[in-house]
């Protein structure tokens, strides 16, 4: 039988919450109307509140993007919805989700069936349901997959507790650790930019490449789920887990193939190269109000009525990491996030060393190669050039791949939508493994247990700034040259 005519039950476990309105039901709904699901698909929502279909579908249409002409397939769309109310405490409510998922299969009782089952959950109750879908609801005629949100632990030994208990349940390809980064566009693009271009493999090493910087940038301040965002703060919320996977995709060698496995072991070969962090090695801040800024940027983290007061969570850090092996030593790897900054920018920023026997008088900058992940997906490379004319001056610009310009009329899916679709297909080339997972706590730990037991205060910074005047001094002081003279100039498309 052809696996698009197999059963597909996708059960959303959290079906009540923000990230299923939000993300999950928009997701699968685009999946749907672009006719990229199975054919025999079924939605099975589960969660501890009183809801109908009609409910989850207001609480999610304005997500999803409803287009003219389109409602008769959203119809479609909802019709193919279910939803079941129980606990994620007790095993009766999973017993009872498993019942009307086996009458769903029942339908079909000469076929095989499939189950996946996204915890949009707290991970306070991972462990319950994990234990309640292994006991209860595991496909009797198909495979079973389990897709899990971060955060994955706290620490490493949080992390290690989550991961044993899931491994002694559930084989690790049946386990699918969702980050969404590693769905989006240009960092699915960085293999191919660098093992699909003989022009980049010469210069990809310590001999050419001064620095590189990994950034995420956020224009707004936790507005109002400052509560959540303090128990992790920025390094668990982004820096853990979106900025290394980048950086490990990036600094990784070249696998022996494109299979999950060859790239995964790659990954986590660079990672443990990579020594734990200290304080010394980063720059910590959190944001102020500023009294001149609108409304929103008047308010400091601490002005958050859900943050508790006094608190020292840091809300931007800088960090300065090591790879030590043959094609990285001594290049520094800075991961820079950040919330209320001045802009909304998430890219890979490689500078090259100076040009030796420079003959310019000093004119000539660094060239630059920018891996815009968001907004507005571009490559671009800064160059020096002659300036048009008579005059024979050096120039800054640039070789521009911005995707709007060059695939016009392309559409771009949303992260989830290829993740999710990768589920649904087996493939778990973007997904996070276990012993990556420990590679990554294990370098961040020791200096989340300093920052928590010390308390250092985080250096405050302007609502609507850059961050603290000292993570540009960490920068300087590892080898990124910052001349100001230069900016991309996004392409009138």
């Amino acid at each position: 039988m052809k696996q698009e005519e197999v059963p597909h039950i996708f059960v959303i476990l959290g079906a009540s919450g923000d990230l299923a309105k939000k993300k999950i039901y928009p997701t699968l709904w685009w999946l749907f109307k672009d006719d990229l699901l199975p054919k025999n698909t079924i939605f099975v929502g589960y969660a501890r509140s009183v809801l109908s279909i009609s409910d989850i579908k207001n609480r999610s249409e304005p997500y999803m993007k409803v287009k003219d002409g389109e409602r008769t397939k959203l119809d479609e769309f909802f019709k193919q919805n279910r939803y079941v109310k129980g606990s994620y405490k007790e095993e009766d409510g999973f017993e009872h989700l498993d019942d009307v998922l086996t009458a769903i299969e029942d339908k079909k009782k000469d076929k095989p069936a499939n189950r996946l089952f996204y915890l949009a959950l707290p991970p306070s109750v991972f462990k319950d349901v994990t234990k309640h879908i292994k006991a209860k609801c595991m496909s009797k005629r198909g495979w079973t997959r389990v897709i899990i949100e971060k955060p994955f632990g706290k620490d490493s030994a949080s992390s290690a507790d989550l991961s044993n208990h899931l491994s002694a349940l559930f084989t690790e390809d049946q386990m699918y650790r969702i980050d969404h980064y590693l769905g989006k566009e240009m960092v699915q693009n960085l293999m191919i930019l660098r093992f699909g271009n003989r022009i980049f493999a010469p210069v990809w090493n310590r001999d050419n490449i001064a620095s590189v910087i990994i950034t995420f940038k956020e224009p707004f301040g936790t507005t109002g789920r400052g509560g959540y965002f303090d128990e992790f703060g920025i390094i668990r919320d982004v820096m853990q887990n979106h900025l290394l996977q980048i950086l490990s995709l990036f600094a990784m060698e070249k696998p022996g193939s494109t299979d999950a496995k060859d790239i995964r072991d790659e990954k986590v070969k660079v990672l443990k190269r990579i020594e734990p962090l200290t304080l010394d090695d980063v720059v910590l801040g959190q944001y102020v109000g500023d009294p001149d800024g609108d409304v929103d940027a008047k308010e400091g983290y601490l002005d958050d009525p859900t943050v508790p007061k006094g608190s020292v969570t840091p809300t931007f850090a800088t960090a300065v990491f090591k790879i030590q092996n043959e094609r990285w030593d001594g290049v520094p790897f800075i991961l820079k996030c950040g919330k209320a900054l001045n802009e909304r920018k998430a890219e890979v920023r490689v500078q090259f060393k100076d040009v030796p026997g420079d003959i310019f008088s000093g004119n000539c900058k660094r060239n630059e190669l920018v891996i815009r992940v968001q907004p507005g997906e571009a490559v671009y490379c800064k160059m020096m050039t002659k300036k048009p004319g008579m005059s024979f001056d050096v120039e800054e610009t640039e070789l521009d791949l911005t995707y709007g310009s060059r695939y016009k009329g392309v559409s771009m899916p949303d992260a989830y939508e290829r993740l999710i679709l990768d589920v649904f297909c087996g493939h778990q080339i973007h997904f996070v493994r276990s012993d990556e997972l420990a590679e990554a706590w294990r370098i961040f730990t020791p200096l989340l247990h300093k920052i928590e037991n010390d308390k250092p205060k985080p250096i405050e910074y302007k609502y609507g700034g850059r961050g603290p005047a000292e993570a540009d001094e960490l920068l300087k002081k590892h080898n990124f040259v910052f001349t100001g003279t230069y900016k991309w100039a996004k392409p009138a498309l």
